[in-house]
């Protein structure tokens, strides 16, 4: 029988002896094997982390989920989404693994919400005049009632139906559309049923709560406020971090609303960020 030698650093994480340490071979790495005589449990000295780290996990995620959609614009989830396997290829990654992360994110590919909203939110770019409203730039939302996600938005001069029909193209397709009464909708083509609605905002009240975030938690869309984006990239770079992380939240209120059926939540938008 081989003789076991006494060595400080060979010490059983298991059984905490360093006596009655013996090699036992290699692993499938290629690493040093040692068997504890005490417990017959077999470790290496220097165990390797396999684990992904929190960032590896967020960064595969987001790239799954993103996709871009021309300048001024961006899409949270778009028909584009890259697969898993061209994800793990990118990071260098199993693509199990990234699916597992991507179920745990509650967000079913496969099962895309059923109605989105639309609306447009005006501010100002470069001034603000003091007298008459005069906006000039104009922050365009595509969102989703359940769960609640900005599934789309662009930031640009204008709001022409054009402009409209590029963020309905670059999200999923909806069985349903809900508008207010701006007359640019009309002429936009939807995969799904459009509702019009000009008379309330009984089938826009998500994308009106949703906007009103906005301007709550961005100081550049506050009203009565003395600030604004001094360029439209400034504006559409505040939205892309913004949109990433109130998604984020949406996602995560969604998947707690599932396990507890309670309208507290412990923790807040904030703590995406």
């Amino acid at each position: 029988m081989r003789k076991a030698t006494i060595d400080e650093n060979k010490k059983c994480p298991e059984y905490g002896e360093i006596e009655g340490q013996v090699k036992n071979g290699k692993n499938r790495f290629g690493t040093q094997s040692y068997l504890c005589r005490h417990c017959k449990k077999t470790y290496t000295l220097d165990p390797k982390q396999n684990a992904y780290s929190e960032e590896k996990k967020a960064l595969a995620i987001k790239i799954y989920y993103a996709g871009t959609s021309g300048r001024g614009g961006w899409s949270f989830a778009t028909r584009t989404a890259r697969p898993c396997s061209r994800v793990g290829k990118i990071l260098g990654m199993s693509k199990n693994n990234v699916y597992r992360w991507i179920k745990k994110t509650g967000l079913i590919v496969n099962n895309p919400p059923k109605i989105f909203e639309l609306d447009e939110l005006y501010w100002f770019i470069g001034e603000k005049p003091r007298s008459e409203t005069r906006e000039n730039v104009y922050v365009i939302t595509v969102v989703s009632r359940e769960p609640r996600q900005i599934v789309g938005f662009y930031v640009a001069f204008d709001k022409s139906p054009e402009r409209i029909q590029r963020i309905v193209d670059n999200a999923y397709d909806a069985e349903k559309y809900c508008t207010d009464g701006y007359a640019g909708y009309i002429d936009v083509a939807y995969p799904g049923k459009h509702v019009r609605n000009i008379h309330n905002k009984n089938d826009t009240f998500t994308v009106e709560g949703i906007n009103a975030d906005l301007r709550h938690y961005i100081p550049l869309l506050a009203r009565r406020s003395r600030c604004f984006a001094r360029c439209l990239d400034m504006l559409q770079a505040v939205m892309a971090v913004f949109v990433d992380a109130y998604n984020r939240f949406g996602i995560a209120k969604f998947c707690y609303q599932q396990r507890r059926n309670t309208g507290e939540f412990p923790f807040s938008v904030l703590d995406f960020f």
